[in-house]
């Protein structure tokens, strides 16, 4: 997966990029959506017309010149003018993303707009969403509409469509995808967990003592070295990171990983970097309870941190949102492992904890996670713990395929678990 460094590419280079996410990801179909980047000069670099978004490459992205010149073999998207629009009406605006994702288009459809108070970063990176009313794709009339709710509400920087989709904006390329893709998992959790029963939402004073309560003041060292086990296990923490996110089970907005080096020492992820681009040389280790120089660690570190300390058995953690998982966490369900034996094997009974209650109490999580291997936040995570970083992924894998099973059999009938007895004869047969 390329990195995107915005710096750097050009705008052909960073809408192929993207695009090719968007489609990857089930996002969009083949000629579904379009995206664009406003240059320093003025001019529009926007996906074309009718070409298969599946195989873009730079030649194929078509630019539009400030005073309406086109250039480049295709025609560009026929919805280019609402693009135009937004540029127009925010001057700030370099970046907007236009696509079908399945959920947002459900929300359209009905003619709703997702509560990103869902989950506790949602808020901040997508802000309020408006509602454009409809009008026929591509046409002028829609991008002054689309227009109009961006200019009645300067802070918004996404828009549901009517019975279409979703447009979205950014001050780069980097920003709105980050925005489309929190925004698209906001709305796949609430439907979610509307299949289970009835998701609970995050007040914003809870949203704002959740923030207050995250440790910022960190003790650095100087001096680091990276031996060749250390550096090792950086490129082990990329490639889960990056595996995570290829397999649905994190989002480019959330997600920690972190694995015990000598001791109580440990590496972890950083926050503020899409998950998807994470590099080697940005994991930050902690020694002796102090942070690498230079460097930010997760917001979630203290709590990895007491985990280690308390639980010697435990080497890796992975605390991720994936879509399944949510739907209990979000909902309160009880996420019943004990339906499939093997999965149960694996994961044992998997507990729902209050929103919170991992960074106000992080002894008791961590006293938990020494007696069981995972725990699902409400309205936050799943953390999963394990030896070997790649058992830890193959449990975080196992919980989730498990949640999507649940979740698939709830319109069927009635969950039929596995009783005390059954289970008693696993713990037996497996030495669980």
């Amino acid at each position: 997966m390329k990195q995107l460094d915005t710096k750097f590419m050009h705008p052909a280079e960073q809408i192929t990029v993207i695009i090719g996410r968007i489609y990857r990801s089930g996002m969009t179909t083949t000629s579904g959506g379009n995206i664009s980047i406003k240059d320093e000069n003025g001019d529009i670099w926007i996906t074309p017309s009718a070409i298969d978004k599946g195989n873009l490459t730079e030649k194929d992205i078509v630019c539009i010149k400030k005073d309406g010149t086109v250039v480049g073999p295709h025609k560009p998207s026929s919805e280019h003018p609402f693009h135009r629009a937004i540029y127009d009406m925010r001057p700030e605006v370099t970046a907007v993303i236009h696509a079908h994702p399945p959920a947002l288009v459900s929300f359209s459809i009905v003619h709703e707009v997702p509560d990103t108070n869902i989950i506790p970063q949602a808020k901040s990176i997508c802000g309020k969403v408006g509602f454009a009313p409809y009008d026929v794709p591509g046409s002028a009339a829609l991008g002054e509409k689309i227009a109009k709710e961006f200019k009645n509400n300067p802070g918004i920087k996404a828009v549901i469509m009517e019975n279409h989709g979703v447009v979205l904006c950014g001050k780069d390329m980097m920003d709105a995808y980050e925005r489309f893709e929190t925004l698209e998992f906001c709305a796949r959790t609430i439907i979610k967990a509307k299949t289970l029963g009835e998701p609970a939402y995050l007040t914003d004073d809870q949203i704002g003592r959740f923030e207050k309560s995250i440790q910022t003041n960190y003790h650095y060292f100087i001096g680091v070295t990276y031996p060749s086990d250390e550096r090792a296990i950086r490129t082990d923490i990329v490639r889960i990171v990056r595996r995570s996110c290829d397999q649905d089970l994190m989002i480019s907005t959330y997600g920690t990983v972190s694995v015990r080096w000598r001791g109580n020492d440990f590496l972890i992820t950083p926050p503020g970097v899409p998950r998807w681009d994470i590099q080697p040389e940005q994991i930050v280790q902690v020694k002796d309870g102090m942070v690498e120089a230079g460097k930010v660690p997760s917001r979630s570190v203290a709590l990895h941190q007491m985990i280690y300390q308390m639980n010697p058995h435990i080497n890796s953690i992975i605390m991720t949102q994936s879509p399944n998982l949510m739907a209990f966490s979000t909902s309160g369900v009880k996420f019943d492992v004990r339906t499939i034996p093997e999965s149960w094997i694996f994961l044992q009974d998997i507990p729902n904890v209050p929103f919170g209650m991992h960074f106000e109490e992080p002894a008791k999580i961590a006293e938990m996670l020494g007696k069981i291997p995972a725990v699902l936040v409400a309205n936050d995570s799943v953390i999963v713990t394990g030896d070997k970083l790649l058992q830890t992924f193959d449990k975080l894998e196992v919980a989730e395929f498990s949640a999507k099973s649940l979740i698939l059999a709830a319109p069927i009938g009635k969950l039929k678990p596995i009783n005390d007895k059954e289970i008693e004869r696993l713990m037996v047969a497996f030495n669980v």
